[in-house]
């Protein structure tokens, strides 16, 4: 989950997480240790994020301006532009290779400094980083939220739903857009199979998603922990001693497993 960019933190900590997975696979420091590729310990989308952004082509504004530039396409300035986009595209390459060479190198300086470190306490150390982030433990989809169903574009944001509140992020972002724990939750359903509905309090918050069935699931597990931690009335003594905590959920950072997903896994499942 580290690789595929759900865990927002600092890129000095990033490095130091690649330099835990290196200590706990090949112990200290060796130039004869096998590497694994850069992907496997370091988000990409990190290293893609410092490349420039492609030059924006604007949409052509009617039928005779498509026109010309298909005719245009297909003769000699359409083998100049391909030309071009050639050379871009070999630009960034290199520029990728170099920004992977610097974050390899970064990395490795920071595996030196582990040396004498176990495997069990690279792991330990690792994961207590990961925990750092307050959304440890939550399940995360990716969700596009309508204000409304007529408003404006819906806005790409991350659910987590965890043990003790749904929260909403902006991709990337450590801190909650905005977090509602269940005792606000007066109901959530299926608008339709792609449409689900989260009703808080007075607001009606409206997500287009393809984990619909997921979502709902995970919802109604935890919503029936929370009710468990109620006891019964006095006229309605317990059959049985009743049960103070709720019922061992699984705490895992990571998204439902579906389609939706916009990062294909990388690296080993522990990373």
């Amino acid at each position: 989950m580290v690789l595929r960019g759900y865990v927002p933190t600092s890129e000095e900590t990033l490095q130091t997480l690649a330099a835990l997975r290196l200590q706990s696979l090949n112990s200290d420091f060796s130039t004869h240790a096998p590497f694994p590729r850069l992907e496997e310990l370091f988000p990409p989308h990190v290293l893609h994020a410092r490349l420039p952004p492609l030059p924006h082509r604007p949409p052509a504004k009617c039928r005779g301006a498509r026109l010309r530039a298909g005719l245009l396409a297909g003769g000699l300035w359409g083998q100049a532009l391909a030309k071009q986009r050639a050379e871009r595209d070999q630009r960034l390459r290199g520029r990728l290779r170099e920004e992977g060479a610097s974050t390899m190198a970064a990395i490795v300086e920071k595996w030196k400094l582990l040396q004498g470190m176990g495997r069990p306490e690279a792991m330990a150390t690792y994961v207590a980083l990961v925990r750092e982030w307050p959304g440890f433990g939550s399940t995360l989809f990716d969700v596009d939220l309508h204000a409304s169903p007529v408003g404006p574009e819906p806005q790409r944001l991350w659910l987590g739903i965890g043990a003790k509140a749904v929260s909403l992020y902006k991709p990337g972002e450590p801190e909650p857009l905005d977090s509602f724990c269940y005792g606000r939750i007066s109901s959530f359903g299926a608008s339709d199979s792609s449409t689900f509905r989260l009703s808080v309090e007075d607001r009606d918050l409206l997500f287009e998603t393809s984990q619909v069935d997921e979502i709902a699931q995970l919802l109604k597990t935890y919503l029936t922990s929370a009710g468990a931690q109620r006891l019964p009335r006095p006229q309605e003594p317990p059959t049985s001693p009743p049960t103070l905590e709720p019922p061992a959920l699984p705490q895992r950072l990571c998204p439902a497993p579906g389609p939706w997903q916009h990062r294909p896994p990388v690296g080993s499942s522990h990373s």
